[in-house]
């Protein structure tokens, strides 16, 4: 049986869609080794369509090398790790092989990304095997839509090189530091005290998970070393003909004293003169599209759903057809992206009144200052009603995030928010007090994006000159208040200002360290236990390079100019294995202090029913 095409996707929704929109809905549903296939005619030829669970293999050193307490960790460094097929992808190889070896031509209509460039040339090593003579090309779309899918097919492209081996680089990179000293942490652990880890059970580190357990850990140390002072603020209440005002000092005072020498001086003053009396017309400006870190941290901040449920939910969203390709970095729509048909789109959705007052009105997007090439901003393919859209996925969680995606679509195409600022300034006895307001005029965009909405306190219209009686002043007692903790919010942006991850993996390593045991989510703030103390604290005496968010970034940079064809990917792994190395022997003249800290740590934690988590590298 000859097959004309095979077409292989990253998942399976997204390869029977495919097979759904080029044969016009004619599709044969059969199973290959277990894993379902989409078989179907197109311009008289046989073609079949297949999903994956994203990568097929893994890079992994041989056996003997995974024997951990027969090889020293560091003789890693000097050895290449191999790709191997992943044990729960077997039957998925088995299927590639078993197709690929009676296709002529092979569509790799992975996602468009690196990781999905990785995948592609995962599949041409397994397809190649079997069939030499394979054609294979490039398929790249955004949005699983008929007319994206059928338009992709009819451009295709070639595969990009330098992002498969910058993938494969880091893979690498992150495998051996990753391997190397969670070895070195657990084994020196293990020696001090043998029964304080659970059978199975590791300390890990993560070139990308702990430096991000860092920004967690110096924030909650700056907290926690905080050391409160006292202060003290005088206020006023002056009546401005029947309003009352609330007015602060525009100073603070250390001594209570000094600020009751103020408030006596007020007191006798009885009347408050209006120095400023400004009112400014300012206009507040819609958001800039949506990327992929700004979903995840909207999702947090405004629906209080965690970064990596927010980009899963997203995923599900696209591979369904209600959103576009969830992973970018893209702030700026492409000229090729029919903004007017997108709203036409959502005008039978959930949103169509507002939708329809859009399409009256000339469409002036916003836009920001990053484009990665390779995908549009996030924006929804489909309009779709909340009971519609819970009947299909039976989760309120998928509703509010498809409901902020096309919010924030719409406010992007909104004109600007009129709001008033307002500022009092007023004069008692050569002591100025002042007060803040605030008056929606216009709500422009957000109508439809309330997150956004500020707080309104309007203040009476005065003039200055004017004479306003003091009906109550007091001074109050305060004291300053230490920094918060890292909100998972603030933590992803701390993580692209470094380069810590890229966009497709940040929620990731935020959620490895939570299931590690090294810091936890509490009332959306990142709290380390102490065992991510202590994993710190080690390795900031012994290899302060391993934590420090620079280092990461180094690599990132580093790993960039792979693509770009500048590097070689041997030039990286050379450089940054080096330096790994240099610290790793210092780990190891410090490995009984070492071990002291980590193991006082994890009583710490089992006192308090902490566990240890199993995971691997």
């Amino acid at each position: 049986m000859v097959i004309e095409s095979l077409v292989v996707a990253e998942k399976d929704s997204v390869a029977k869609a495919i097979a759904m929109y080029l044969s016009q809905g004619n599709v044969d549903v059969k199973r290959t080794y277990g894993i379902k296939t989409y078989w179907f005619t197109r311009d008289s030829q046989q073609w079949v369509s297949v999903g994956l669970r994203g990568h097929i293999m893994n890079l992994d050193f041989s056996e003997e090398l995974n024997k951990w307490h027969l090889v020293e960790p560091s003789k890693l460094f000097d050895v290449e790790p191999i790709l191997v097929i992943r044990e729960d992808n077997t039957n998925y190889v088995k299927a590639l092989a078993y197709l690929g070896a009676r296709a002529k031509t092979i569509y790799l209509a992975l996602d468009a990304d690196p990781e999905g460039e990785a995948i592609a040339y995962e599949v041409m090593i397994v397809v190649s095997n079997v069939n030499p003579k394979a054609v294979f090309r490039r398929v790249l779309f955004s949005a699983v839509t008929r007319d994206e899918i059928i338009k992709a097919f009819d451009s295709l492209t070639n595969l990009s090189p330098g992002l498969a081996r910058r993938v494969f680089t880091r893979m690498m990179l992150d495998l051996t530091l990753g391997a190397v000293f969670t070895r070195a942490l657990t084994l020196s652990v293990e020696r001090s005290d043998r029964k304080i880890l659970s059978r199975g059970s590791f300390l890990s580190y993560g070139p990308c998970q702990t430096p991000v357990l860092n920004l967690v850990v110096r924030r909650a140390l700056e907290r926690e070393n905080f050391k409160p002072e006292k202060y003290y603020t005088l206020h006023i209440i002056v009546d401005a003909n029947g309003n009352k005002i609330t007015l602060n000092h525009d100073g603070t005072f250390k001594a209570r004293q000094d600020a009751e020498k103020i408030l006596d001086v007020v007191k006798s003053a009885g009347s408050a003169k209006v120095v400023i009396a400004n009112y400014q017309e300012e206009a507040l400006s819609p958001p800039i599209p949506l990327d992929t870190i700004e979903l995840e941290r909207r999702a947090s901040k405004f629906l209080n759903i965690r970064p990596k449920a927010a980009l899963d939910i997203a995923e599900e969203l696209y591979r369904h057809g209600y959103i576009s390709y969830p992973r970018t970095e893209t702030t700026i729509y492409p000229q090729t992206l029919n903004l007017k048909q997108i709203l036409l789109s959502l005008s039978h959705g959930e949103h169509s009144d507002y939708v329809k007052e859009l399409l009256n009105s000339p469409i002036r997007p916003t836009r920001g200052d990053s484009n990665d090439g390779a995908h549009p901003p996030i924006y929804p393919t489909k309009g779709v009603g909340r009971r519609e859209l819970l009947r299909y996925f039976k989760n309120e969680r998928y509703w509010r995030i498809y409901d902020l995606v096309v919010r924030h679509f719409l406010a992007t195409l909104s004109p600007p928010a009129r709001v008033e600022r307002q500022k009092v300034v007023v004069e008692v006895a050569g002591h100025r007090f002042n007060a803040d307001g605030l008056r929606i005029i216009e709500r422009g965009y957000l109508v439809i994006y309330p997150f956004e909405s500020p707080s309104e306190r309007v203040l009476p219209r005065l003039r200055v000159g004017e004479e306003l009686r003091i009906e109550k002043a007091w001074v109050e007692e305060r004291e300053t208040e230490p920094p918060p903790y890292l909100s998972e919010s603030e933590l992803l942006r701390l993580m692209r200002r470094y380069g810590i991850g890229t966009d497709a993996t940040m929620q990731d390593h935020i959620h490895t360290n939570i299931i590690r045991g090294y810091f936890r989510v509490r009332n959306k703030q990142c709290i380390p236990t102490p065992l991510g103390k202590a994993v710190i604290s080690v390795l900031s005496k012994t290899g302060g390079e391993l934590i420090d968010p620079w280092f990461r970034s180094r690599m990132e940079k580093a790993l960039m100019e792979i693509t770009r064809g500048s590097l070689r990917p041997g030039d990286v792994l050379f450089t940054f294995k080096s330096e790994a190395r240099k610290i790793y022997e210092k780990f190891s003249s410090k490995q009984s202090e070492v071990a002291m800290e980590l193991v006082k740590a994890l009583k710490e934690s089992l006192s308090k029913g902490g566990r240890n988590r199993k995971a691997s590298n």
